[in-house]
């Protein structure tokens, strides 16, 4: 008999239910999604990571409020992975169901909290460069890194707040309310607030990147026109074009990545799941790690500061290594083996 079957009879707040959404049934499964976590796990964090040094250890990338939320970015990224696949692969390949109730509403508000501090950070980048690009005289005077700082503060308390409800109570074991069929303990109100939630921000870093295309646009043809009189200036506003451009890419993996498992959840609460579409839901799960692991990448590839600070981390790596190699002791040691020989 299928687990959620028995399941139906059972109390959905008692931590024994919990087996009914650990939905990968065979070790293929199980191995697969292992698999998949470690791989974009790993390298979300190192890439993350290297993204974080390259940005704070450039004067001139630090102390842009631009690269400031960037740097919110992969620093929600790097969470996101190390939390998500903690609770992912103790979850559904470990199936580990000794924790309360509260132990788990609070490893899945850290998910939470970082994957919605990932996609805020992108809001917010995405009105840096609304500003810049609509208002490029005032920029300076209207973002300034106060005021970035602020912003920063603002989001991730509003996103650890959120994430917090269920913990709070907002949950159907103490409202004694419908229970989500893919999280446990989850309202379904809840889980609905924050699909809300996060569609909101979809939609309006959408709006903000459609203005922004449209200026670029613009930018792009007046430049054709006037290549010869602009100069820096012109300098200045291909950069923000390619800025533009980059963060474009990154909203866009973004939406690929995470609508499969919005839709999901959004087909939960109206209509039941059945077993395959919750293993399903499972896989797709790991594209927001996914997602998490591609923007250092875009960054990497599209953001010209970065991409020279990367440059000159691998020539000081290389000279290092070169110098390692041609010193004394290296020569020493190498005559010592000869003579030995």
């Amino acid at each position: 008999m299928d687990i959620c079957t028995i399941h139906e009879n059972a109390s959905k707040c008692s931590v024994s239910s919990m087996e009914c959404f650990m939905v990968l049934s065979t070790q293929a499964q199980k191995i697969s999604i292992a698999t998949l976590c470690g791989l974009f796990g790993t390298l979300c964090v190192f890439e993350n990571s290297l993204v974080l040094y390259l940005i704070f250890s450039s004067p001139g990338t630090r102390r842009k409020p631009s690269y400031l939320f960037i740097s919110s970015l992969a620093l929600a990224d790097i969470l996101a992975s190390i939390s998500f696949v903690y609770s992912f692969l103790n979850f559904h390949v470990l199936k580990e169901t000794s924790f309360s109730k509260e132990s788990f509403l609070l490893q899945l508000g850290g998910v939470n909290t970082a994957f919605s501090a990932s996609l805020s950070s992108l809001l917010l980048t995405a009105l840096d460069r609304y500003i810049s690009i609509s208002r490029p005289s005032e920029y300076k005077l209207l973002m300034t890194r106060k005021r970035a700082w602020t912003a920063l503060g603002v989001l991730w308390v509003t996103c650890a707040a959120t994430a917090s409800l269920p913990l709070l109570g907002w949950n159907c074991c103490t409202l004694n309310s419908t229970c989500s069929e893919l999280f446990p303990f989850v309202d379904d109100n809840y889980l609905l607030s924050w699909i809300c939630f996060i569609v909101v921000l979809l939609g309006c870093i959408g709006y903000a990147y459609a203005h922004v295309l449209r200026r670029a646009h613009q930018h792009v043809a007046y430049m054709e026109k006037h290549q010869a009189q602009l100069g820096k200036q012109n300098t200045r506003m291909r950069m923000d074009i390619m800025l533009a451009k980059t963060l474009v890419m990154v909203l866009t993996v973004l939406v690929l990545c995470w609508s499969p498992v919005l839709l999901l959840m959004i087909y939960s609460i109206f209509a039941r799941l059945s077993t395959h579409l919750r293993k399903v839901f499972a896989f797709c799960s790991t594209l927001c790690l996914l997602n998490s692991m591609v923007n250092p990448i875009i960054y990497a590839l599209r953001s010209k500061e970065l991409y020279s600070s990367l440059r000159t981390v691998f020539s000081r790596f290389r000279r290092q290594l070169k110098a390692s190699e041609e010193s004394p002791e290296a020569d020493s040691t190498h005559k010592s083996s000869m003579i030995e020989t």
